[in-house]
């Protein structure tokens, strides 16, 4: 499955080689405010946690993985500088997929760069890939989790369509949450 770029954005599935990548976006106090308190992730829990878990729903046939997202190299001033970078990712896969995955029901997430926020790019790629993944027939919602306090993660789920539907522990074997979840019908 395929993402077609957007005007300002390249879109490809992260592969399981990409640790360097989750470890680089992960760096940042401020991307892991809501994740974590702010903790970076070390390059050990991305190679014994975070590749692991994503080889366990890489599915590019269906779509499911990581998408990274990459500003496009542009002529004009429509990318703030950013011409070429690696801003972050847009994550696919079953809601619930480590606890009782829902493979109708797909759980979008994503993860950007500071330097990106506050610029569209999460909102586009994550539309993006929303459009492609959610045109499978068995397919009938898309849906997504953040903490309460994550005001800019839950005005994208809104602005990509997605209504509140509850608040309530989002479990994980790496933890459990509170959580508020949204989701939109396709």
């Amino acid at each position: 499955m395929l993402v077609a770029n957007t005007s300002r954005l390249q879109l490809s599935l992260i592969t399981l080689d990409d640790s360097a990548l989750l470890f680089e976006l992960d760096q940042d106090e401020r991307v892991m405010h809501f994740l974590n308190g702010g903790h970076k992730t070390t390059q050990h829990q991305i190679d014994t946690v975070m590749i692991p878990r994503l080889a366990q729903y890489l599915n590019p046939a269906k779509g499911w993985g990581l998408w990274k997202v990459q500003a496009l190299t542009c002529a004009d001033n429509d990318n703030h500088g950013l011409s070429g970078a690696y801003l972050g990712w847009v994550l696919v896969r079953p809601m619930h997929f480590f606890t009782q995955a829902q493979p109708h029901n797909l759980e979008l997430g994503w993860r950007f760069k500071h330097i990106s926020w506050g610029k569209g790019y999460a909102t586009e790629a994550a539309q993006a890939v929303m459009d492609v993944v959610s045109a499978v027939d068995e397919v009938t919602n898309v849906s997504a989790v953040a903490i309460e306090e994550n005001l800019a993660s839950i005005a994208i789920m809104k602005k990509l369509g997605m209504t509140f539907q509850h608040k309530s522990i989002h479990r994980d074997p790496l933890g459990d949450t509170e959580a508020v979840f949204y989701q939109k019908e396709v």
